[in-house]
């Protein structure tokens, strides 16, 4: 394939995509232009995130290192014979291992996190339904004080 070939491929490609993006919205309700609506999150969902992560940081950490021995042998093995691959293979492992060790500290930070919101989601939901039950108790006194 040649270059041109593949500017062209690429172009037809791009033309495609563009022509089948599709941005879906609802109706503005008070006629203007950005629709309003309301962003729920269940206690569920935040867990389930949670979970996730917490599930991908323990098979990352459990299973994320299998080669590093055999690749650390590996490495020293193609050295020690005059082979300029064993500096190869160390330097991949080392990135791996810093790559590896940012998705777990990535995982662990969502999985924390996601612990943090739904505990202060929590307390927030106890706040606001202590505020709304003494305004309503509020009223019943104020209902019953006129007779109705």
């Amino acid at each position: 394939m040649t270059w041109d070939e593949w500017e062209q491929l690429k172009g037809q490609a791009a033309q495609k995509q563009s022509a089948r993006m599709q941005l879906n919205q609802l109706p503005a309700e008070d006629g203007g232009s950005t629709p309003q609506g309301d962003l729920t999150v269940d206690h569920k969902d935040l867990a389930a995130i949670g979970d996730r992560a917490f599930k991908l940081w323990e098979d990352l950490g459990r299973y994320g290192r299998d080669a590093w021995s055999s690749s650390q042998t590996a490495a020293s093995d193609l050295t020690t014979q005059g082979f300029r691959l064993g500096g190869a293979v160390d330097h991949v492992q080392q990135r791996w291992e810093e790559q590896l060790t940012s998705l777990l500290d990535a995982c662990a930070h969502i999985s924390n996190h996601m612990d943090y919101t739904k505990k202060a989601h929590q307390g927030d939901e106890f706040y606001i339904s202590g505020q709304i039950s003494s305004i309503s108790t509020l009223d019943k006194g104020f209902s019953e004080g006129t007779g109705r």
